[in-house]
């Protein structure tokens, strides 16, 4: 998505060693950099066990980056974490210090704005939706009252810091005062919420049948995903956290702690074959130091493997034959559909950050018109024909200027991520995978970014930010398929699998979430975004550590 220019102090040194290091057998083998590879990792080397891992990339953090470029540092994955009782509870039990600030969350259509600053925000939410829809004002009521319940759910789940980084067996009174009683609650809740298990949109007709009202709700969340998890962000954004020095001070910070620990990071490593019945990969490793020289095949074994990167690629991968099982799975896989993608605008621009706090504020979803994405209708429907390239072209500005932006300003958290007086945007919204492929297997890849940035700039001009244009020193484009060939992910996919699909690969359920790490296959476990739906930061993290204790008890029998 750009050029990177900083990471952490280590990744130049890691992953060069010699000829015969190259097929070593390694306790613990981990395939991700990624943020569940890498809190898999880091667990494993506090609990003495030698590890590799391996990522693909130049730069582990997989959708949990920040790049440079020309002086502006842009996050290219998560613009900003929520806690929810596990990333500072992981960092502690690490013994890893890293700085975080606040991170408000602002919403606005057209011209209106609110800030999400306590629970009673979602009351100012309503009253801005009535704004555009007073003829709704009964079934907004509904919505917001919908809200606050499950608002209060989530206190109750993520109350405490999750017990999985907390060591309570040794701690009676802290189990006893504590735990034991929170986890009463925690059930009662899980219970509870089950009514809220269906897609959001089906959810919020029971209430309205205003489509444009229920876009201006739902449309900014991944296609069909479950009310419960769309509708609880109103909550989570009241724990949002933003590193100081990007995001990606998350990831280097973990980087640096496996590397300190003993732990054996290749990057520019690509795996060319998992052969489970000798335990080892075929690696392919770039020389870091030569940009184009390709280190020959190579071999790795490993006793304990996890593999945390895209799942079609590791049954892909697998060494035939294996039995029914596997083989169905790997039909899944293949078959199934990646949840929604994004597009991405990183803009360097010559205007004060200050000018831009007064409006958006340091993050904030923006809708420019109300009417909603349920007056285009899809893409690929009739009205729009694929081989017709105007019609194509001018379904694409209808998306662009009726869709939610999410619009981050790193530089408003942290003054240190733009040069003095101008500001670095990160302006994304979702977008069909499928609908990018479609111009890049016509030749018109480039065209169709360069037709994104003038339509998102002419939005953004038109309604909150104008004269944008002309103070614009650059603007990159980032795509799908941009996240597909830099992390592998499939279909650029940034939150794991679909819930359109018929049948979700992963599991789906919160109680059942400590066995999403296993797979069919002996000594070889999984983690990260792939693993668990509904996927996000924080259960990536806990996947990671699940599949790091599952390990350790292993080798540890």
């Amino acid at each position: 998505m750009g050029t990177q220019t900083k990471t952490a102090k280590s990744f130049g040194a890691v992953s060069r060693k010699t000829e015969t290091e190259r097929i070593q057998n390694y306790p613990a083998l981990v395939v991700g950099g990624g943020i569940a590879g890498l809190t898999c990792a880091a667990y494993l080397c506090q609990n003495n066990i030698k590890t590799l891992l391996v990522e693909k990339s130049a730069k582990t953090g997989g959708l949990v980056n920040t790049f440079w470029h020309k002086g502006f540092a842009f996050d290219s994955g998560a613009r900003a974490f929520e806690n929810s009782g596990i990333i500072c509870p992981m960092l502690r039990s690490l013994g890893i210090e890293i700085d975080f600030i606040e991170n408000p969350v602002s919403i606005g259509i057209a011209l209106d704005w609110i800030n999400l600053n306590s629970k009673a925000s979602v009351n100012d939410y309503g009253a801005l939706l009535k704004r555009y829809f007073p003829e709704q004002m009964t079934e907004i009521n509904h919505i917001v009252y919908v809200i606050s319940e499950i608002m209060g759910y989530l206190d109750v789940i993520y109350g405490i810091d999750n017990p999985l980084f907390m060591d309570y067996k040794n701690n009676k009174a802290y189990l006893k005062s504590t735990l034991l009683p929170w986890f009463f609650k925690y059930l009662k809740s899980m219970h509870k919420i089950k009514k809220f298990n269906q897609p959001v949109y089906p959810f919020l007709r029971q209430f309205t049948r205003c489509e444009a009202l229920i876009d201006l709700v739902a449309q900014h969340f991944f296609k069909d995903t479950p009310a419960f998890f769309a509708l609880s962000y109103f909550g989570l954004y009241l724990d949002y956290l933003y590193p100081v020095g990007g995001t990606g001070k998350l990831a280097e910070t973990l980087t640096d702690y496996i590397i300190e620990n003993g732990g054996v990071i290749w990057t520019e490593t690509k795996v060319d074959g998992v052969d489970q019945l000798q335990k080892r990969l075929t690696v392919t490793r770039t020389n870091q130091m030569e940009l184009e020289a390709v280190v020959p095949l190579s071999e790795v074994g490993y006793e304990q493997l996890v593999w945390a990167a895209d799942q079609t690629t590791f049954y892909s991968l697998l060494k035939e034959p294996f039995t029914g099982k596997i083989e169905r799975l790997r039909d899944l896989t293949a078959n199934s559909q990646a949840a929604d993608s994004v597009l991405t605008l990183f803009i360097a621009v010559d205007r004060e950050s200050e000018c831009f706090r007064t409006t958006t504020g340091a993050h904030c979803f923006y809708t420019a018109c109300p009417t909603g994405l349920s007056s285009i209708g899809h893409w690929g429907q009739n009205s729009v024909r694929d081989d017709d390239e105007t019609s194509l072209y001018s379904w694409l500005k209808d998306y662009l200027a009726k869709t939610t932006y999410e619009i981050s300003i790193p530089v408003l958290r942290d003054a240190s991520l733009a040069p003095y007086g101008q500001t670095g945007l990160v302006v994304s919204t979702l977008i069909d995978y499928e609908l990018v492929k479609h111009f890049l297997s016509r030749g018109q890849y480039k065209e169709f970014k360069d037709y994104c940035i003038e339509q998102v700039i002419s939005v953004l001009e038109q309604s909150i930010f104008p004269g944008l244009r002309y103070q614009i020193i650059f603007v990159i484009c980032g795509t799908p398929v941009t996240i597909e060939r830099r992390t592998g992910n499939k279909q650029g996919g940034i939150a794991g699998w679909s819930f359109a699909n018929p049948t979700v690969p992963s599991i789906t359920q919160f109680t059942k979430m400590t066995k999403s790490i296993n797979t069919p296959l002996p000594d070889i476990y999984q983690c990260g975004q792939w693993t668990f739906s509904p996927a996000g930061i924080p259960t990536a993290i806990l996947t990671g550590k699940l599949a790091a204790d599952a390990v350790t008890k292993t080798l540890k029998r």
